[in-house]
């Protein structure tokens, strides 16, 4: 029989954790939170000060009555829930529950799921650290007041359904502001001029920088043809004289191994993964993969962490790789990154592979295809940030034609370095200037003047809208992922081309929590909370202290809003498309995901249908009318009107073009550089940039 009980949250981890635990070892799964305030009422006293009256989940009952059974039976209990705010209060929600006296060691926590650690943490057990166990607190009970308090006004003034949230109403916010940034842009025009030069047969192009004023460089904006005009009659006359000429050789340093944020933006840049299956994927590495002549054994260490720190052994092992794998002269010989922020917890090491020793290419059959791309971006940007950076040389020229200045720079790969394992696109051009000494002169060949136009900033991606809640100290790194879902959810926000854009319902929802909630969707209030949760977790303060100033104010704030917010009507447009179960003509509603046609005879009349956009393309397979259609998750794609019975799908734009390669028709993708026209045909591969 067992000896010891270790108790962890997911039967995923208790699997991995069982194999490397001999016999007297009994590894059970919590499933998660056990208890939780209620759903169907406040669950907070705050008469009592603010004591929360927590409940069993319901569903947990027969966990809860096995785990009780094996505790009985054992010597000893050890609670392995994750090592950070949440899994601390698991353990101490457990202890409650399985009458553990909390003054004794019985708390163990580990970074990475592997036989040595799990051993290690074995021998090491400690107290509840009861100020993690309060930070978490704090925030449920914060997040409670907020949700349970402003979504029943938001249910009574626009429509059932919807919530209010500290983070994800900011982050609803910052789209809308975003969005109506983009709707008030007014483009200005400006200028480029670039100049083909020529020495002998040798050919470059350099780019007008600005002038000459008494004697000092003046750089000067293009705003209009007719300056460009002037500044091209001018050099026509004049002599291109070289005035200067710079060598030198320039370093790239390696970034950091990934933080949470991190992964989550570059797995959405590199991969197109969402944040939400980017943790999904990273949690299954992290509590345990079988590998082929290895077993069941955890890939990745903790993946919750704002910390770019790695272990001593860590970086000596992924050193003495990267001597062996790739040359000494690739090894940086050992390199600890610094804190980011001042407010970052460094409790944990940055996420990073178990083993070095495991490269991706050796266990790739033994992963799913998403597990394996996710893993070889972890890996290659650890071993990477432990590489030597990448050195350059560099060419700077510059020449005067008059009293204008024209400039040339480029660069070339001198030695890899980390680029080797992990690349990055340079952004400044390959050398191609030739060998010049100052005073030369050169031959003016070509002038290129070319009208532009600026442009509005752009929508919030995953990854930008994870990278401006990290900047402005909202959220955590356990709370991106789960705030981005919530606000797609309630319809607040779609998902237009990989961008984020707001819903009318969501601006109605952020316009009316602006006027009436100012500091609850402040993005500096917010970022205080969450600075004063981590001086809970520090132990610097104490809990209840930040829910009597937060709710004392707050109190005040919803008395007035219940008072002043009139009812929202959100707008409906009537069509001319009949409802076919009565007759009346069908208006336009707002749903979770846009817009639909709805009966106004409701209730008498239910009939609702998608609101259906054709694009003015035939259906390749039936003829049919192609339409725009949204996903249930609010993401954009095109099918045929006559589905079911024609199934053809397709998540880009088709175009009225025919694929000059292969007859297929041709669709568009739009991304950072612009639009992509491409065959549809996956065999055929044919692609080309949109002009605009």
């Amino acid at each position: 029989m067992a000896k010891s009980l270790v108790i962890v949250e997911s039967p995923a981890k208790a699997k991995t954790i069982g194999k490397f635990l001999g016999k007297n070892y009994k590894v059970k799964a919590s499933v998660g939170h056990v208890r939780d305030l209620p759903k169907s009422k406040l669950g907070i006293d705050i008469e009592n000060d603010f004591e929360p009256r927590y409940i069993t989940i319901r569903g947990k009952g027969p966990v809860l009555k096995e785990l009780k059974k094996e505790a009985k039976n054992v010597e000893k209990i050890y609670l392995a829930t994750d090592p950070d705010r949440e899994g601390e209060a698991i353990s101490w929600h457990l202890a409650h529950i399985l009458g553990l006296d909390e003054s004794e060691n019985f708390r163990i926590e580990f970074n990475e799921i592997t036989k040595n650690a799990i051993k290690n943490a074995i021998k090491k057990p400690r107290k509840i650290d009861k100020d993690l166990v309060d930070a978490q607190q704090a925030r449920r009970i914060l997040d409670r007041l907020v949700g349970y308090k402003i979504s029943p006004l938001l249910w009574r003034k626009v429509r059932k359904g919807l919530s209010a949230g500290r983070v994800q109403s900011v982050a609803t916010k910052l789209i809308c502001k975003r969005e109506r940034e983009i709707e008030n842009f007014k483009p200005e025009e400006y200028w480029s001029l670039n100049v083909q030069l020529k020495k002998d047969k040798n050919k470059f192009e350099a780019s007008f920088y600005g002038e000459l004023n008494n004697g000092k460089e003046k750089k000067i904006k293009l705003k209009d043809k007719q300056s460009v005009d002037k500044i091209i009659k001018q050099i026509k006359k004049s002599e291109f004289i070289v005035d200067e000429v710079k060598k030198g050789t320039k370093k790239r340093n390696p970034y950091p191994p990934y933080t949470t944020s991190n992964l989550q933006q570059d797995a959405n840049k590199r991969l197109g993964f969402s944040t939400k299956k980017t943790m999904m994927i990273a949690q299954q590495l992290y509590e345990g993969i079988d590998i082929k002549g290895e077993g069941t054994v955890g890939l990745i260490t903790y993946i919750r962490t704002d910390s770019v720190r790695i272990s001593k052994e860590a970086m000596k092992n992924v050193n003495d790789f990267i001597v062996e794998s790739y040359g000494e002269e690739y090894s940086s010989g050992g390199r600890q990154f610094k804190k980011g922020k001042k407010d970052v917890q460094d409790a944990h090491e940055a996420i990073r592979p178990t083993s070095v020793l495991r490269h991706p290419e050796k266990i790739k059959d033994s992963l799913k295809k998403d597990q394996y791309k996710l893993y070889k971006l972890i890996w290659e940007r650890f071993v990477a940030s432990q590489m030597s950076p990448a050195l350059y040389e560099t060419l700077s020229l510059k020449t005067k034609a008059g009293n204008t200045i024209f400039k040339a720079s480029g660069s070339k790969l001198a030695f890899d370095g980390f680029m080797k394992v992990y690349t990055i696109k340079n952004k400044e051009k390959d050398i191609n200037i030739p060998n010049l000494s100052k005073g030369e002169t050169v031959k003016l060949i070509n002038t290129e003047p070319k009208q532009h136009f600026t442009q509005p900033p752009s929508r919030y991606t995953e990854a930008s809208l994870v990278k401006t809640l990290e900047e402005l100290g909202i959220g955590r790194p356990s709370t991106y992922a789960p705030t981005i879902s919530t606000i797609i959810n309630r319809g607040y926000v779609i998902i237009e081309n990989k961008s984020l854009k707001p819903t009318e319902l969501g601006f109605v929802v952020t316009d009316l929590l602006s006027e009436h909630f100012k500091d609850i969707i402040s993005e500096e209030f917010t970022a205080y909370m969450e600075s004063k949760l981590d001086e809970v977790e520090t132990g610097d303060m104490e809990w209840k202290t930040i829910i009597r100033d937060f709710y004392d104010k707050f109190k005040v704030t919803l008395e007035t809003a219940e008072n002043n917010i009139s009812k929202v009507e959100l707008k409906e447009e009537e069509t001319d498309v009949k409802c076919e179960k009565c007759g009346r003509n069908m208006v336009i509603k707002h749903g979770r995901y846009g817009k639909f046609l709805a009966c106004p005879g409701y209730p008498e009349c239910k009939n609702t249908k998608p609101l259906i956009k054709e694009i003015g393309v035939k259906c390749p397979e039936c003829g049919g009318d192609i339409v725009e259609r949204r996903s249930k998750k609010g993401r954009k794609f095109y099918g045929c009107s006559n589905y079911p019975k024609c199934k053809f799908v397709s998540w880009y734009k088709p175009i009225n073009e025919k694929c000059p390669e292969c007859g297929s028709l041709l669709v568009e993708k739009s991304n950072k550089k612009g639009k992509t026209i491409m065959c549809m045909n996956k065999e055929c591969g044919f692609k080309k940039q949109k002009k605009e």
